[in-house]
């Protein structure tokens, strides 16, 4: 098989670097990268990216070694049908590294046509290092190196109103751009860079919140061989996706004008607020993930798919969403339907394994952010508690006992939380269990013994599932709540 590069490809004409991207991992190929190169073939967006290796040890070399080429293939389900697809990805025309050449990193501040910062440094990227000095070469974290990066930016035109940039991170925490702002303001005045510079930051370069979502596996190590089958190329850097994309990104008209989205069939919404956005992909998709994972191994389900795929529950986890957790979302409802709608469809791919052990992690904590703000805001606008939340909130709390049928429970928290809930097991009152668990101010945030009907249901919910397992339990239960 022939080498992957440009000259083999016929691919030796790049575009000019308009993007600087932090990140060459699975994540930001298959999405960030896929999306800049829908606007070059749907929008003459003419946009070249430079990869920078935000850590030591990183895949620039063997992103460099393809000349940045590499293959995305894209599975999942839309609308009920299977849909395959592979692209070639063309657009990285460079990836430097710049604790091996820091002089190449800088040299990326001075190019004319640059414009956007993107980056996906993980969750802990977004970091103040108080030990970064401006002399390191390069600095430890991510925001000190951006910032020496558009200093340098700022004196090779002379604080230029026209070369400032637009910044968009895609850190998975909320405020991504907010918090990396501010960092980027400390080290320039740890720094002592100069008002000029605060000022050019400030007025003409742009910082934009973001929410991204997309699963994104990853190198398909255990199926490599059936991708390489499709190639008559060999890559060291395939990298499998779902289908499904969506990229919300706070901004104005200018930005809409700067980025035309609008021109592709890529769902990307630049929207004054976002919050809402990430109030909708927290709820539905995690909520409902958090939500069933308990329930789900307790009826003997191991995967996803499984659980969805099942009559029982899969009807469980469509009324939790559709007739729940929806009900309480400040959006419109055929907008929330169908972003649910795709939410189950991914799910039910085929191309993705996500076992429901593997989500059990921290799932106290999961469910006070995902699950228990739908259910509490379920029961103060409708006065009455949600059936399938508060059976779920009971099977989690069932899940804690930490073994079921005489099997170990895949039971992942901290130790003093799985103790705790030993302690609590320890009684044979479901009713003196649910006022412990409820009341418990500290994993909940509030006492939710408070909440009229709860502690009575979800104490009749586990009597019901350890008497009479999960489906039966759940129709005895359901008549009376």
């Amino acid at each position: 098989m022939k080498t992957l590069n440009r000259k083999n490809t016929n691919l030796e004409s790049t575009p000019p670097i308009k993007i600087i991207q932090f990140g060459e991992g699975n994540f930001l190929r298959a999405f960030v990268d896929y999306a800049f190169q829908k606007l070059n073939q749907e929008a003459n967006f003419d946009a070249g990216i430079a990869v920078v290796q935000p850590i030591d040890r990183g895949m620039v070399k063997m992103l460099n070694d393809q000349d940045g080429l590499y293959t995305l293939f894209l599975k999942g389900i839309q609308k009920g049908k299977e849909i395959q697809h592979k692209e070639l990805i063309t657009n990285i025309v460079k990836g430097v590294d710049p604790y091996s050449n820091f002089q190449d990193y800088l040299s990326l501040a001075k190019e004319e046509e640059l414009q956007f910062i993107i980056s996906n440094t993980t969750e802990a990227g977004i970091a103040y290092v108080n030990t970064d000095t401006m002399d390191m070469q390069p600095p430890s974290s991510f925001p000190a190196k951006l910032t020496l990066l558009l200093h340098e930016r700022f004196k090779h035109f002379k604080g230029d109103a026209n070369k400032g940039l637009t910044i968009i991170p895609c850190e998975l925490i909320n405020h991504n751009s907010d918090n990396l702002k501010e960092i980027i303001l400390k080290y320039a005045d740890d720094w002592k860079l100069g008002e000029d510079f605060k000022t050019w930051l400030n007025t003409h370069s742009t910082f934009h919140n973001t929410l991204v979502d997309r699963i994104v596996p990853g190198y398909p190590k255990d199926e490599i061989e059936t991708y390489n089958s499709q190639l008559d190329y060999k890559d060291n850097l395939i990298v499998a996706a779902e289908t499904f994309f969506l990229w919300v990104i706070e901004g104005d008209e200018k930005l809409k004008e700067k980025l035309p989205f609008h021109k592709t069939d890529l769902d990307v919404k630049i929207v004054a607020d976002m919050q809402p956005y990430r109030t909708r992909k927290v709820r539905i998709l995690n909520g409902a993930h958090t939500a069933m994972v308990p329930f789900s191994l307790l009826y003997g389900n191991t995967t996803v798919k499984q659980t969805v795929d099942n009559d029982f529950t899969g009807t469980f986890v469509d009324n939790a969403i559709f007739n729940e957790i929806n009900h309480t979302l400040p959006m419109a409802k055929e907008e929330l339907d169908s972003f649910a709608e795709e939410v189950l469809d991914r799910f039910r791919n085929p191309f993705i394994i996500h076992n429901l052990s593997s989500i059990a992690l921290n799932s106290v904590s999961k469910f006070k952010v995902r699950v228990l703000p739908s259910l509490l805001q379920y029961a103060d606008t409708l006065k009455k508690i949600p059936t399938n939340l508060t059976f779920s909130f009971a099977a989690l709390i069932r899940f804690y006992k930490g073994s079921w049928k005489g099997e170990n429970l895949p039971v992942n928290d901290s130790d003093d939380i799985v103790n705790a809930f030993a302690k609590i097991w320890e009684s044979n009152n479901y009713l003196e269990i649910a006022k412990k668990v409820l009341s418990n101010v500290e994993y909940w945030g509030e006492d939710l013994t408070q909440v009229v009907n709860l502690t009575e249901a979800v104490a009749l919910a586990l009597e019901e599932i350890d008497t009479n397992g999960i489906e039966v339990g759940f129709a005895n239960y359901s008549k009376r709540y």
